[in-house]
């Protein structure tokens, strides 16, 4: 029994959990550079790009599910092997798929699942099970900030491994670099659940699930979640091309992406700390309120380096800031046990955000030559979720009495 109340060392999750998060993230988020290269080469619209890369996203959420179910009953190590072969595997799909429905299936559907299980549902789980709640929100943000470093690291290696390996070899490299998760996934061995003895439930997965669609907040929160999605991966995949579009080059956009990831950094772990000391709520309110102020900006002023740098800047402390206080939200009201199926289910509706965000951006590019119809949703949607996430309750749910596994 002692087995269940021994923790792993603190230290040990965060740097494991944080590296994994840093190299199933990085790669992600510098997919963007690869539309242009690969559109080009294969004559493929950008919508074709676009849409294999939405698939993904809900791919992502969809299997995040499931994933978190995996998880949180038989620990995340399991979930993170299996999520980094597939995305070594993905990876090696999306180099040499010869047709557009090959390459939805893997730089969509593989890539989705791999996402899905080497990611924050997966990660926020252990932290969530191995980390005291006062600590909790802190320590989320210290993982989320480990993903945007590792935007902010890979992004420019991305760029480099395009320039001289060319696009196919780069992502054979990425597929091999993958491949340290496996390794990383050993200091994320949770006792209780490689032993012969499972974790006590006091609720089935069902019950859990139900409680949470019943009870409003976690709808707030979810609503507000899709909008996070449809915010960054528009801005992530298709920011690169919209600049090029206007005539800058290709390193503006790695260099603004990298800024992103290097802001981001210090964004999500304000976020995270902010979220031991005030209401998570008005954090992600503000986030999203302030979202659609920069977006309003940036549009406005003349476009340039500089501007662009700037709003990468200030984009990127805003950018995954969300995902600390919205995950230790559901972990505040609802509890640990299912942890990693809770924040999967928010994080579909983020997903299902991003594939409107990534597809719409393609969709409504290819039809209109312009991406200014998808920014100004951006920024009313922004509105919308900062309105949303104002009235959630993050007390804990009243349970009347544990209810029977």
């Amino acid at each position: 029994m002692h087995n269940e109340t021994r923790k792993l060392p603190l230290a040990q999750v965060l740097l494991c959990g944080g590296a994994i998060v840093t190299l199933s993230m990085g790669i992600r988020h510098g997919f963007g550079l690869w539309l242009q290269p690969i559109t080009q080469e294969m004559d493929w619209t950008r919508q074709t790009f676009a849409l294999a890369i939405a698939v993904q996203n809900l791919a992502w959420g969809l299997f995040g599910i499931f994933g978190g179910m995996v998880a949180d009953k038989f620990g995340a190590f399991r979930v993170l092997i299996g999520g980094a072969v597939l995305y070594a595997l993905g990876l090696a799909g999306m180099a040499l798929s010869p047709s557009p429905l090959l390459f939805t299936l893997t730089t969509g559907v593989l890539l989705g699942a791999a996402q899905a299980g080497t990611t924050y549902a997966i990660i926020y789980g252990v932290l969530g099970r191995q980390v005291p709640a006062d600590k909790r929100s802190w320590a989320m943000g210290v993982a989320a900030a480990a993903g945007s470093f590792g935007q902010f690291l890979m992004m420019p290696l991305e760029g480099q491994l395009i320039l001289h390996l060319g696009w196919k070899t780069a992502l054979l490299a990425l597929s091999a670099m993958v491949l340290l998760i496996v390794p990383l996934a050993w200091g994320l061995r949770e006792p209780g659940f490689h032993g012969s003895a499972p974790m006590k439930r006091t609720q089935t997965v069902r019950q859990a699930f139900a409680e949470a669609l019943r009870y409003r907040s976690f709808l707030l929160l979810t609503a507000g979640y899709f909008v996070c999605g449809f915010q960054v991966v528009f801005i992530g995949v298709h920011m690169p091309s919209y600049l090029r579009d206007h005539g800058l080059s290709v390193q503006v956009a790695s260099y603004a992406l990298a800024l992103i990831g290097l802001f981001n950094v210090f964004g999500t772990y304000a976020a995270g700390t902010l979220g031991q000391r005030m209401p998570k709520r008005h954090i992600l309110a503000f986030i999203y309120f302030a979202r659609a102020v920069v977006i309003t900006i940036f549009l406005l002023v003349p476009l340039s380096p500089l501007s662009v740098y700037v709003f990468s800047a200030v984009m990127g402390a805003l950018w995954l800031s969300t995902v600390p206080p919205t995950n230790a939200t559901v972990a505040q009201i609802f509890g640990v046990q299912h942890l990693s199926m809770l924040s999967g289910f928010v994080f579909f509706s983020h997903q299902i955000g991003s594939f409107l965000g990534v597809w719409l951006g393609g969709y409504l590019y290819d039809r209109t030559g312009s991406y200014d119809i998808v920014w100004y949703l951006a920024i009313a949607l922004g509105i919308f979720a900062g309105l949303v996430n104002l009235p959630v309750r993050e007390s804990a749910i009243p349970r009347a009495a544990p209810q029977a596994a």
